[in-house]
């Protein structure tokens, strides 16, 4: 009978391979590229016959013997609805598609954002999903999947008619950009959204990329190509490894209801430094889960009995918090200030214990921020309770395979899978996530960019980006080094290969906030290039841009193109420029515009050397902009050694 019931299981799993299907971008309101060929493919059993039927085209194929089909047809203007049906032994009917213009919108959360759903809101954001009535513009968000290979289809995922209904959870700069366009061109627009939020540019780029740069042939060596199973086996056994090596292959929490107590004995414990993340301690502690940390703290006896206030800055992610085993507090959330009251009567003379049980969910974990917020205070007398902390753990997570754990992807899960299709071009917002190693930008953007167009097969594919936007992420500068700024070159950098532009967005950014709200001008600054660029419209599309520096005697002149109708500051003197010397440490630099330059100078330095400008992770207060309303974008003239360089990508 066992035999049986597995020869009907193998004829069922062969049988449902073998039906005809389509790729899933493939359904129902979905818009092809118009005046390019229409390509469509799928799978089928072997050798079958299949024929396509388009608006009035219709072409017959033959499956190999791996059950793919592909057929090409003949390129068609702007239109539609119209019906596709694709027949074998048996059919497929896709019903109101239009032909127009098809556009991928990638890169990380900023990109991600909804326009009014979940974590996302956009400036007016209600008004924008009601007035969002567009049937020629059509939506598809690609569900986020990670592959170690190249796989065929994609996880999944439906196109939608652009209506208040669809648009709130879609890419606001998609949408915003897509609806752009289609007003000025009045033709339908096709937005394919495959974000992921968090992403460093790597995982986006294939491996066949990868091999064709010699600047990647250490990583490719690192790296392998493999497949997911087996990068999931590999990350098992590095993981075992890693815990033996420290000692924490073996949990034992027979005791953990004693834990929180004052006179349980943690002399076995091992010890960290709080605050500090335990992912940064030497050595890094690498694992995600439950840890309990424990403080001694003596009390003098004027002080025992009285209530206090424990600080313990932040905690990633969550705590409950425990003082002589009576709990004190608990909070959920890794950016929210640990601030708890004591009441009397707790504390006590001599030794006191504060226990706290740390639950880590990914990513960094447990306390951190500055040392002095971390204190107990008794009637205005404060403790320091930075530095050794005992801890143990109580529970691990044994975390899954990431999008960042190693190269490819996200482009093998996301990107491939719909490669075929003939597309007029792509807009990607990435780029936080690769601060960090932002000289090593100036090989990965021009990669991602020339990868895609190789695997799209379209060797001049429009590529339109986004510039990172003002963002206080690590209080970054000209004197102490910018990561974000760094990034920004290596994106100015990118913008000088062919049928490629920059939006700059450093004007509508917010300092404390890595995701701002205004998408609007985000995407119809790509919009702009877009219309410029790709479709041949003369306007003026972007701002400003350094061309060259002359010294006169103490001043330095800036020369700029893109000046448009000529430069203009949003107040009345013009910010952001800086100016150095020699001994290369930077000034803020008095500025006045002259016709198409700006004339800098600063009473510290005599003979400039240097001059930047919005060179600083928030650089919002560079005011400096053509007349059209578009910022300059930031620059520097000099090529001192930058704070990334020599930082590389390690999976």
């Amino acid at each position: 009978m066992k035999y049986i019931l597995f020869g009907l299981t193998v004829l069922l799993t062969a049988t449902t391979k073998a039906q005809l299907r389509l790729p899933k971008i493939f359904g129902d309101s979905m818009v092809l590229q118009r005046n390019a060929p229409v390509r469509i493919w799928g799978w089928a059993a072997p050798a079958e016959t299949i024929t396509i039927q388009f608006h009035d085209q219709s072409k017959t194929v033959q499956t190999n013997a791996g059950g793919s089909w592909e057929a090409v047809l003949a390129a068609e203007p702007a239109g539609g609805p119209y019906k596709l049906q694709v027949k074998g032994k048996t059919t497929i009917t896709l019903q109101g598609i239009l032909l127009g213009d098809l556009w991928v919108c990638s890169g990380q959360s900023n990109m991600e954002m909804p326009v009014n759903s979940g974590w996302g809101r956009v400036l007016n954001a209600e008004e924008e999903v009601a007035t969002a009535n567009y049937p020629a513009i059509r939506l598809f968000t690609v569900e986020k999947n990670i592959e170690g290979l190249p796989v065929d289809d994609i996880k999944g995922g439906n196109w939608q008619t652009c209506s208040p209904q669809s648009v709130a959870a879609f890419s606001a700069v998609g949408y915003f950009f897509g609806r752009t366009l289609h007003q000025e061109l009045k033709v339908p627009i096709g937005l394919i959204s495959s974000n992921w939020g968090g992403t460093n540019i790597e995982s986006w780029i294939s491996y066949t990329g990868f091999k064709s740069e010699p600047y990647y042939k250490e990583l490719v060596e690192l790296a392998p190509e493999q497949s997911t199973v087996e990068m999931k086996a590999k990350r098992e056994r590095t993981l075992q490894e890693y815990l033996k090596s420290v000692q924490l292959d073996k949990i034992d929490i027979a005791d953990v209801g004693q834990w929180p107590a004052a006179e349980y004995d943690d002399s076995k414990w091992n010890s960290m430094k709080a605050p500090l993340l335990w992912e940064n301690q030497k050595p890094a502690i690498t694992i995600d889960g439950i840890m309990w940390l424990r403080k001694e703290v003596v009390i003098d006896e004027a002080d025992a009995g009285k209530p206090a206030v424990l600080k313990l800055a932040m905690i990633d992610d969550n705590d409950v918090t425990y003082v002589n085993g009576t709990k004190v507090g608990g909070t959920t959330g890794y950016n929210v200030p640990r601030v708890y009251n004591i009441n009397a009567g707790v504390l006590k003379k001599g030794k006191n214990i504060i226990a706290v049980r740390v639950e880590d969910t990914g990513g960094g974990g447990g306390i951190y921020g500055e040392a002095t917020d971390c204190s107990l205070t008794i009637d205005g007398k404060s403790i320091p309770l930075a530095g050794d902390w005992k801890y143990r753990v109580e529970k691990m997570i044994v975390p899954g395979l990431g999008p960042n754990d190693y190269p490819s992807i996200l482009y093998n899960a996301m990107i491939h899978p719909i490669e075929k299709l003939s597309v007029k071009g792509a807009i990607w917002y990435q780029g936080e996530a690769n601060a960090g190693r932002a000289v090593e930008y100036r090989k990965a953007m021009p990669l991602l960019i020339n990868d895609w167009r190789k695997r799209f097969q379209q060797p001049a594919m429009p590529f339109y980006f986004v510039q990172l936007t003002s963002f206080n992420s690590a209080n970054g500068n000209s004197n102490n080094g910018s990561t974000w700024a760094e990034l920004r070159e290596a994106q100015t950098m990118a913008a000088s290969l062919p049928n490629t532009g920059m939006a700059v967005t450093i004007d509508v950014g917010e300092a404390a906030d890595i995701h701002p709200r205004n998408k609007q001008d985000v995407g119809k600054r790509l919009a702009g290039l877009a219309l410029q660029k790709t479709y041949g419209i003369n306007k003026v599309v972007s701002g400003p841009v350094y061309k060259t520096m002359q010294v006169q005697g103490n001043k330095a002149v800036i020369h700029f193109t893109g000046v448009g109708k000529g430069l203009m500051a949003k107040q009345d003197a013009v910010t952001g420029f800086e100016i150095a010397g020699a001994d290369q440490h930077f000034y803020p630099a008095k500025a006045s515009i002259a016709s198409t330059t700006v004339v800098l100078s600063a009473d510290e330095v005599a003979k400039p050397v240097a001059v930047r400008y919005a060179w600083a992770d928030d650089d919002s207060n560079a005011n400096l902009f053509n007349k059209e309303g578009f910022p300059a974008a930031p620059f520097r003239t000099d090529n001192w050694k930058a704070k990334t360089e020599g930082v590389k990508y390690k999976p």
